[in-house]
Formats: structure tokens, sequence, C-alpha cells
């Protein structure tokens, strides 16, 4: 009877959640320049983390919570409060479809890091996929990326750095969870993560608060990352990895910057070159060979 019940369409979800994580670097980037970079992020998590709590305590994890809340609140600073600012940084000076291609690095740096901390060491054709990925990204950086300001008074080279770091942060929670959360329900872990993000960024965010109040369509960028893009994404993610696994879940990281480059294209009229395309295509098969999602036969 179970054959004929039917399936979860996770393919739908799979769709949804890349379009809705590709529409996070247009939204923080028009909440940022008008924002701040830490303010941006700061409001973010604080929006995440009233969306999500509410679906906690429905569920009755709020003990939970209670009792690993020390770690969990420290995951948060390590995979949103820091990264989130990070991005927002990146995006006051490089375009969203360069952002979201570095920010498809985030398993690469996941299995680097696993490999020196956990010593999870990978085979031959992982270690090949993680040189291949990080070929990629010094060739995207080597091409974009320059510390001598341009007109604006920003310079490019710091924001590919601060992507790189966000993934790197990305890396790091992701093996400080498997080591000392293994087993909490997700949905523990990302409302904690958002809530210990939001108390990290809290006094940040109020010192840099812009002086000149910023506009309607601000706020509703950041009111969209922040509902959207942080709190029904993760619904979606925990979802999409209790129907089709971890491993297939993780290729979505692949398909964001095809939406990202899209959205910029289309409502910031962001040129969109062969050599970012190309690049990203070596990223992403490095990404892929390096976390076991792409294989290949002797």
């Amino acid at each position: 009877m179970n054959s004929h019940q039917p399936q979860r369409p996770w393919r739908a979800d799979f769709l949804l959640l890349s379009a809705i994580w590709g529409s996070s670097f247009l939204a923080v980037r028009l909440g940022a320049h008008e924002f701040g970079a830490l303010p941006t992020a700061g409001v973010r998590t604080a929006i995440a983390s009233l969306v999500l709590l509410p679906m906690l305590l429905w569920r009755g994890l709020g003990p939970e919570l209670a009792r690993n809340w020390k770690m969990v609140f420290f995951v948060g600073l390590l995979n949103s409060g820091i990264p989130f600012a990070c991005l927002a940084f990146a995006l006051l000076s490089i375009s969203t479809g360069m952002s979201s291609i570095l920010n498809a690095t985030a398993p690469l740096f996941g299995a680097l890091v696993a490999w020196v901390w956990l010593k999870d060491r990978p085979h031959r054709l992982r270690i090949l996929g993680l040189l291949i990925g990080f070929v990629g990204v010094a060739l995207l950086a080597w091409d974009k990326a320059s510390f001598k300001p341009d007109a604006s008074g920003m310079a490019t080279g710091w924001a590919v750095l601060a992507c790189l770091l966000a993934c790197l942060c990305y890396g790091l929670s992701a093996s400080f969870t498997k080591r000392y959360l293994s087993g909490l329900p997700a949905l523990v872990t990302a409302t904690g993560s958002q809530l210990g993000a939001t108390l990290g960024l809290a006094l940040p965010t109020l010192w840099l608060w812009p002086r000149q109040a910023p506009s309607a369509s601000a706020w509703l960028a950041l009111l969209w990352v922040g509902v959207l893009c942080t709190g029904v994404a993760y619904v979606l993610y925990f979802r999409l990895i209790e129907t089709v696994g971890p491993a297939r879940s993780l290729s979505v990281t692949f398909v964001v910057p095809v939406f990202a480059l899209m959205y910029g294209s289309l409502f910031l009229h962001e040129t969109i070159s062969l050599w970012m395309l190309f690049c990203g295509t070596i990223i992403a098969c490095g990404t892929a060979l390096s976390v076991g999602l792409l294989k290949l036969r002797q």
C-alpha cells in the first residue's frame, strides 16, 4: 500500500528553495545600501527569529533549546551572524551574481574544514574536487578582485574576501554542529542560531544604525530576506532533507546562483559575463566532486 501513496513533490520544494535563496542576494543588496552591512545582518536575523520562534514553541521544543542554548547560540554567530554581515558588506561593492557564485563554495569549505578538524579524510577524487573548486575561485577573484578603491570608495577585493570568510564560517559551523550538536532537532538549531546571531549583532546594529531613516523599500527588502529567505527557507530546507536526504538537498547550492544571476540582470541590470559563467561552472563541478555529488568512473 505504501507504494501507491503519493510522494511529496520534492522537485517543487527544490526549485522554490533555489528561487527564494537566489532572491536573498538581491534583497540584501537593496537593504544594505541604506541600512549598512551590520544593521542589515542584525535586522535579518531578528526577523527570522520572530518567524521561527513561534514554530519552535508550537512544536514543544522550547525546553530542548533551553538545555543547549550556549552551544546553539555560538553556532548562530558562526552560521548566521558573521556570514550575513560579510555578505551584506560584499554586496555593497560586487554584483549579486558574483557573490552568489562565491557563496556556492560553502560545501567546498565544509569539506576542507571536516578534513582538517574532524579528520574526515576525503578520497582522491574529492581532493581533486577541492583543488578544482579553489582554482575556479582563484580565477574568478583574479579577474574581479581589486584592492584599489573605485569611485565610490569601495574595493572589490575586500568584498571577495568577505564572501570567502562567510563560506569558511559555514564550513566551521557545520563541523561544530556535527561534533557538538548531533541529534538536536533541526528546528532547535535553526531557531537558536538565529536568536544567538541576533544577540551577537544587537550592539553593532544599534551602534551603526543609519542616521537617515531607511526607506520603505529597504524595509521591505529586509522583511523579504528575513521572513522568506531565512525563516520560510529553513522550513523548506529541512523538509527537503527529510524527503530526499542531505546529499541531494546540498545540490541546491548549485542552482541558487542561476536565480541570483537572473534576478540581478532583470532588476539591477547587472552584466553577466562569460568569464563569470565559466568560473562558476568550474566551482560547481569542483564542489560537486568534493562533496560526493559527482562521481567519476575509472
